[in-house]
């Protein structure tokens, strides 16, 4: 599994010379290297990112990750962005992706793993019911870490080892210190969308 992180809105805008990368960070969280690197969208001219039953988010800046991500990868660079706004958090299905935004700047980005055919993934925009850093699945008798309830038939965002040729029973698993990271950076109430084919 490889995936280019850069879309090709991002790509045609770059190419055009209609985003220009951000200041360099001193610091980043990674597994493949983004050297802190960034797509800024000119103010007026911002993507607008669909979120299902929720209103499209206003993206201002995205994570520049020229490197294939494949399964266990994450990035992680939230320097040169306000520590303070909106979080709203996007899974893509069909890319097997996670990202987090703050305030409209991507922040985060990983490749996840999530249900099968017979226990899939629902899709939709979900509040964050629960947090729990140590969790207990009753139903499965299985660890999950970094605990983010979305509904109340238990499906999370969690940590997993995520490898290829593995699923969940409709929850998302990320990396552990990815959901460290996302844990640390939500509330109860915020908003996670979920989007399929």
């Amino acid at each position: 599994m490889t995936r280019l992180r850069l879309g090709t809105a991002v790509l045609a805008l770059a190419t055009a010379g209609v985003v220009a990368p951000m200041a360099r960070a001193t610091t980043t969280a990674t597994t493949i290297g983004s050297y802190g690197a960034r797509f800024r969208y000119p103010e007026g001219r911002e993507a607008a990112l669909a979120m299902a039953g929720a209103q499209p988010l206003r993206v201002r800046s995205v994570l520049a990750i020229r490197k294939p991500m494949r399964f266990g990868d994450y990035v992680w660079n939230d320097l040169g962005v306000p520590t303070t706004g909106t979080v709203r958090v996007r899974v893509d299905l069909p890319r097997q992706t996670i990202s987090v935004f703050r305030d409209g700047h991507e922040i985060g980005t990983a490749v996840i793993l999530y249900g099968t055919d017979h226990k899939p993934t629902p899709t939709g925009t979900f509040p964050i019911l629960m947090r729990a850093r140590q969790h207990q699945s009753s139903l499965y008798d299985a660890e999950m870490p970094y605990m983010l309830r979305l509904t109340n038939d238990g499906v999370a965002i969690h940590a997993s080892s995520v490898r290829r040729g593995s699923a969940t029973h409709g929850c998302i698993g990320v990396p552990l210190s990815f959901a460290q990271l996302l844990f640390d950076q939500v509330a109860r109430g915020d908003l996670v969308t979920i989007v399929g084919a």
